[in-house]
C-alpha cells in the first residue's frame, strides 16, 4: 500500500490514518478553489448592475447588451448557489474524514491492548466492531466524493452558459453606437472572468480526491 491510499480504500486495511490525513489535505484544497470562485463570481454581480445601468444610458442601441448584461447577473447569482452545495458537502466530507483521523489513533491503542491480551473475546469483538463502523464510514465518503464531482461537474456546465452569454455581450456591445467601446470593455471583462472560473474548476475536476494530477 502507498501513501496515496484515499480514504475509502484504507479503511479496510486498518491502515486508514494516512489515507484520510491526505484527503483532508485535498479538501482544504478544494475548498480554497471553491472559496475563490464565489468571490469571482460576486464581481461578475457587481459588474453585471454597473453594464445594465451603462446599457440603460446607451438606450436602445444597448438593449440586447442589457437584456444580457441581467442574465449575466442570473448567472452570478446561480453560480454562488452552486458553489454553497459544494461548500455543504466539503463541510460533511471534512467531518466525516475528521472522525477517521480520531478513531484511527484510539484504534490503535486498541490494537496494542488486544495483542497483549491474546484471546481475550470481548476485546476482539470491540475491535471488530469499530472496523466495522469504519467501513460505513468510508462508504459514505464514497459517496459525497461522488456527489461532490457531480455538483463540480454541474457548476461547469453552467459556467459554460456564462461563457457564452459573455461572448454574446462581445458581440452586442459592437452595436452600442458611442458607447461601443465603454461596452466592449466590460463585455471583456466578463468573459476574462468566466474564463478564470472555468479555469478554477478544471483545476477542482483535476483533483487528486478525484483520482486526478492535481
Amino acid at each position: 500500500m502507498t501513501a496515496e491510499l484515499t480514504a475509502s480504500e484504507s479503511c479496510g486495511t486498518g491502515t486508514y490514518s494516512s489515507g484520510a490525513a491526505l484527503d483532508l489535505l485535498r479538501i482544504v484544497r478544494i475548498n480554497e478553489e471553491i472559496k475563490r470562485v464565489v468571490s469571482v463570481a460576486f464581481k461578475i454581480n457587481i459588474m453585471a448592475l454597473n453594464a445594465i445601468f451603462l446599457a440603460k444610458r446607451a438606450g436602445n442601441a444597448a438593449l440586447g447588451f442589457g437584456v444580457l448584461s441581467n442574465e449575466l447577473r442570473v448567472f452570478s447569482r446561480d453560480l454562488r448557489e452552486s458553489m454553497m452545495s459544494l461548500t455543504q458537502l466539503i463541510h460533511d466530507l471534512v467531518g466525516e474524514v475528521s472522525v477517521i483521523l480520531q478513531e484511527s489513533r484510539q484504534d490503535e491503542l486498541f490494537r496494542k491492548t488486544v495483542a497483549g491480551c491474546p484471546g481475550n473475546v470481548k476485546l476482539g469483538a470491540v475491535l471488530e466492531c469499530r472496523e466495522a463502523r469504519h467501513d460505513e464510514r468510508a462508504a459514505r465518503i464514497s459517496a459525497l466524493r461522488r456527489g461532490l464531482r457531480l455538483a463540480v461537474d454541474d457548476a461547469a456546465r453552467l459556467v459554460e452558459l456564462g461563457g457564452v452569454l459573455a461572448k454574446s455581450a462581445k458581440i452586442e456591445a459592437a452595436y452600442g453606437a458611442g458607447f461601443a467601446t465603454s461596452l466592449g470593455q466590460v463585455s471583456g471583462e466578463f468573459d476574462g472572468i468566466v474564463e478564470e472560473i472555468r479555469s478554477s474548476l478544471d483545476n477542482l475536476r483535476r483533483s487528486s480526491f478525484f483520482g486526478g494530477s492535481a
